[in-house]
């Protein structure tokens, strides 16, 4: 039997990875919850903007966080440019799951091109740092990679909830057409919550270079868990994913504890399929 100082360990770092997912499921969840688009792409906008962030930290010496203030905004373009590609052309829900992945593909391709196909390691001068509370650690790169998971959350609950943006985005969701005849402008909103969405792949980004050896094909593996932390959490929701994303990161935790660290991704699926099976409504 592990010891209990172990478990405790595995289990805050569970919550912290937890935070990683729940940022990454964020951003995906409202673009397919709002907009109704399976952004595949989304997962590759992150490992772009976490290749990006390593190769500016290695060549410029700047911070990390830095990063955080930099990318967004040029994601949120990006972000914004797709979705008017997407409306422009009329590209149906299925046909935009296509687009969305081909794009992956490229990006793959172009982060291939460019940075190779080896793994890489951004280092910074607390790389290493933990904080200690009774025998627990803390390291410094997944405590702020979750603070910033739980703060965007907040952020973003607060602006569906209280403001009358999220009333005119939640409306939108309900019934388009209904909205735009009450005068809500339905097409900038849409562009909006794009490029919102994207900016958070960039934030997640960061936090992914920071925390993780980098590999292209990588983001593939990231797909599986983060469909599953989606669904648990609701699509649209704020706190949804995040919440989702700490029970997963806890589960694949105690899983590699008590049993093998190889069964750890099978947690996420047999919570979705559970999910499925006993509570189809959910989704």
């Amino acid at each position: 039997m592990p010891s209990l100082n172990l478990l405790i360990q595995s289990a805050v770092s569970g919550v912290l990875l937890g935070g990683l997912y729940g940022l990454i499921g964020l951003g995906l969840g409202l673009s397919w919850g709002f907009l109704g688009q399976i952004n595949l792409s989304h997962f590759a906008f992150v490992f772009l903007s976490a290749y990006l962030s390593f190769e500016l930290v290695t060549k410029l010496g700047i911070d990390p966080l830095i990063c955080l203030l930099i990318f967004p905004p040029i994601f949120f373009v990006i972000g914004v440019s797709l979705h008017w590609l997407i409306r422009r052309f009329q590209i149906t829900p299925f046909n935009s799951l296509l687009l969305t992945f081909g794009l992956t593909v490229i990006i793959e391709a172009f982060i291939q091109w460019i940075w190779t196909a080896d793994f890489v390691k951004l280092q910074t001068s607390y790389g290493h740092k933990k904080a200690e509370i009774f025998g627990i650690y803390l390291p410094f790169a997944e405590t702020m990679g979750f603070l910033i998971a739980v703060l965007v959350a907040v952020m973003v609950h607060i602006v569906m909830k209280y403001t009358d943006l999220g009333k005119a985005v939640r409306a939108i969701a309900q019934d388009p057409k209904m909205a735009t005849a009450f005068g809500i402008p339905q097409k900038r909103i849409s562009l909006g919550i794009a490029g919102v969405c994207t900016a958070l792949a960039a934030l997640a980004g960061v936090c992914v270079a920071m925390i993780y050896t980098l590999n292209p094909s990588q983001m593939y593996t990231w797909i599986g868990v983060v469909f599953a932390v989606v669904m648990l959490g609701g699509l649209g929701s704020s706190f949804g994913p995040l919440i989702a994303g700490i029970v997963i990161g806890v589960s694949e935790a105690v899983t590699m504890v008590f049993i093998n660290p190889s069964w750890a991704p099978i947690v996420s699926f047999s919570l979705l399929i559970a999910l499925l099976l006993f509570r189809p409504g959910k989704l």
